[in-house]
């Protein structure tokens, strides 16, 4: 296709490197001194601006990289762990799982529909550029306080991004979760994450091979938007931040679309040698990472890279963030095949390079070197940092709790209204009807539940997704916080009947340069994984996004987890809501008297405070499997994971089912009746069974050494809780289902 080309504008060399220009790009004294080193001599301003993309944290993970490397990232399964584009998991049949989780928290802030919406489109491409096709996504929000006056503005921006794309593509998003918490009120949390289906010989990589081969690139032309996108996201907020919108990508999710199915029908063909998304740092990034993967060089001649914008100059070309685009290496006999492709879905493909033996990243603007940097400078020599950690002096002052202390409230219907309305676990049904569940037709379990499931086509099996974190009990304590994150996504899969079968995650910090900041990161990695090895899931994917504070006020730790599971029988699931009258209610693990970290504790007693639930992990790995061998054999009506807001929470939402229906209930009375109601202790699932199947679940449970209690009878319009609660569920899910539209509206 034609279009305007570079010309190659303004001479590089023009611009002086100052230190003030190297500070204004994110490198510090020592890095730059480092840089010349590497190169011999002073670089030129466009050279710079690949070192600064190219060295930021956002891209070389140069706070985390040592840490990260604790997580355990191998298994029988996994194909391709951390360093590719998404994970790949083998789930056999021949087919595999290419899935991924990725950070657009601070376009988001100041831009929240194109933020949100281009985070989708760029993990869309993270897994379609493996050659997956795309099944369905998941997100994880955080906001700033309802009552922040800007919060309403940021849910509908994001929400509406987040719709807008994926709805348009015709991707599902299933599922997600949505928290609400003053640490984020000047620096929200958007995560996006996409799961896509490949067969198991048909999986590209991003390596550039074969000196000679040619460079192309593929998609929508090059503008000024997104120019340092990388550098931005990899620096704290100020004042002036939300005056960065040329940082901030434009998002077309219908080219999208096109380049989806370009790529696929490509794929389908021997044409590709390597390929690889053009996201966070655009041309640069794609091409460096491309060379270093595969061992060689690349030779890039701006002057062919197709441009929507005139005068652009080869530093602009090199780090626009520009949506939509792809670059690829192709068999040389293969040019004109992919350019036919390409044309029939109306999107350019041009040749704008070669592989060159030579190990070096060479910039071209009309045959005149812009650019010229040895490949292993900018990802081998990337900065390695073993920063400084330190716990801060308040945490034993936020960790203290006196619950004798806390008045106990008389009126706990109230109390448990209260919880419902919570914008934390009040019904999501307001976010997730903007966004489209069903297209493609394989969901089976839509938003709502605690993992969703979609149908693998073709087949009787099924995939399970959830996405999970409580930054709260990560503040209290990041090594418990990470350790829950994975447990829950992990319990929550096992409530459907799924297996897990790897994760990627998230990891939202502050700023890495604060040796708090560290220390909640490095406690975080080590939860995380003394759950994985405990509860043997991998981690194949990944993100670090740090710099989320504003003004030195960090946000809580948030290391997401998104984890997936597989279903072997997709009929046989279990969902969280009862079904008959006369049903048994049984609840699997045991109660324990705490209270610290949760949601009871905030709303009733405006307090944040104490230590997160004590996780015991063998505990955890024995309810896990007997929820899960008791969905396979059919013996469960429903299986529902206790989380925030406790037992009581879990009870109402079980009976909010489709008609409503209630339960009578009976707990033993030990301890304070508040903590037992409302005390977010791990390791439970509320099940519901027949009573003819009850026998056949104790024995199952007794397997595994946990203990399963029948606790009352599914039955009438009331939620009874002992002498606790007598509620009517109509009134209980009214309040809950309108809370949060109510909140934001």
């Amino acid at each position: 296709m034609n279009g305007d080309h570079a010309t190659g504008g303004t001479n590089p060399d023009a611009g002086p490197v100052t230190p003030e220009v190297v500070r204004a790009h994110g490198l510090t004294d020592q890095e730059y001194a480092e840089i010349r080193r590497l190169l011999g001599r002073a670089p030129n301003l466009t050279e710079l601006g690949v070192f600064s993309v190219m060295w930021s944290e956002h891209c070389s993970y140069k706070s985390s990289r040592k840490h990260l490397k604790q997580l355990p990232t191998e298994g029988a399964r996994v194909i391709h762990g951390p360093g590719e584009n998404a994970g790949v998991m083998d789930i056999g049949g021949g087919l595999a799982v290419v899935f991924k989780i990725e950070s657009h928290n601070h376009p988001s802030f100041i831009e929240p529909y194109q933020g949100a919406a281009t985070g989708v489109g760029g993990i869309l491409r993270d897994v379609f550029t493996m050659g997956a096709r795309p099944i369905a996504s998941l997100n994880s929000l955080r906001f700033g306080s309802v009552r922040h006056p800007k919060t309403p503005y940021l849910v509908n921006g994001v929400v509406g991004g987040i719709g807008g794309y994926g709805n348009c593509v015709g991707v599902p998003t299933v599922g997600g979760e949505i928290t609400f918490d003053e640490s984020y009120d000047a620096n929200i949390l958007v995560n996006a994450f996409t799961i896509g289906l490949v067969e198991r010989d048909r999986i590209f990589t991003g390596k550039a091979r074969g000196s000679g081969n040619p460079v192309m690139y593929v998609g929508s032309k090059t503008g000024r938007d997104g120019v340092h996108g990388a550098t931005m996201a990899s620096e704290s907020f100020s004042e002036e931040s939300e005056q960065r919108r040329p940082t901030v990508q434009v998002g077309d999710p219908f080219t999208e679309k096109l380049l989806l199915e370009a790529c696929l029908e490509l794929m389908k063909t021997d044409a590709i040698v390597g390929i690889q998304d053009m996201g966070a740092a655009g041309l640069t990034s794609s091409a460096v990472e491309m060379a270093g993967r595969g061992g060689s060089g690349v030779e890039l001649e701006l002057a062919r890279v197709p441009l929507r914008e005139q005068g652009m100059t080869p530093y602009e070309i090199l780090l626009s963030e520009s949506q939509e685009r792809m670059l690829l290496v192709a068999r040389p006999e293969s040019v004109a095949q992919v350019q036919a492709i390409f044309q029939r879905w109306d999107l350019d493909a041009v040749v704008v390079g070669r592989v060159i033996g030579e190990p070096v990243f060479r910039v071209l603007s009309e045959g005149r070197p812009v650019a010229v940097v040895p490949v292993a400078a900018l990802t081998d020599a990337a900065p390695a940092y073993d920063r400084p950690a330190a716990r801060p002096a308040r945490q034993d002052e936020v960790q203290r709790l006196d619950v004798a202390a806390l008045p106990q409230p008389e009126d706990l219907d109230r109390v448990l209204e209260r919880l419902l309305e919570s914008p934390n676990i009040a019904s999501r049904e307001w976010v997730y009807r903007q966004y489209d569940h069903y297209v493609r037709s394989n969901t089976v379990v839509a938003p709502g539940a605690d993992a969703a499931v979609v149908r693998i086509k073709g087949t009787s099996r099924g995939l399970a997704l959830t996405v999970d974190c409580n930054g709260r009990y990560c503040y209290l304590d990041p090594h418990a916080g990470g350790m829950a994150a994975v447990a829950e996504a992990a319990r929550n899969l096992s409530c459907v009947g799924a297996a897990p079968l790897g994760l990627t995650d998230c990891l939202n910090f502050g700023n890495p340069e604060r040796e708090e900041v560290m220390w909640q990161f490095s406690q975080a990695i080590l939860g995380m994984r003394e759950a994985c090895l405990a509860l043997e899931i991998p981690v194949v994917s990944g993100n670090v996004s740090f710099y989320n504070e504003t003004e030195g006020v960090s946000i809580h730790p948030t290391p997401t987890v998104a984890m997936v599971g597989l279903l072997e029988n997709v009929e046989r699931i279990a969902t969280p809501w009862f079904e008959e009258e006369g049903d048994l209610v049984v609840l699997l693990g045991s109660n324990r008297d705490e209270l610290g970290g949760s949601e009871y504790l905030k709303v009733v007693h405006g307090r944040v405070g104490g230590r997160p639930p004590v996780m015991d992990l063998a505990l955890e790995r024995g309810v896990q499997r007997t929820c899960r061998a008791a969905v396979e054999m059919g013996l469960l009506s429903s299986a529902h994971d206790v989380s925030e807001g406790g037992l009581a929470v879990a009870l109402a939402e079980a009976c909010f089912g489709d008609p409503g229906i209630g339960a009578a209930i009976e707990l033993e009375p030990e301890g304070r009746p508040d903590a037992l109601l409302f005390g977010e202790s791990h390791s439970r699932i509320v099940v519901s069974l027949k009573e003819r199947d009850y026998r056949g679940f104790e024995d199952l449970a007794s397997k595994e050494s946990v203990p399963a209690a029948i606790i009352g009878r599914v039955g009438g319009s009331r939620l009874v809780i002992g002498d606790w609660v007598q509620a009517r569920v109509e009134r209980l899910r009214n309040l809950w289902s309108s809370a949060l539209e109510r909140c934001i509206k």
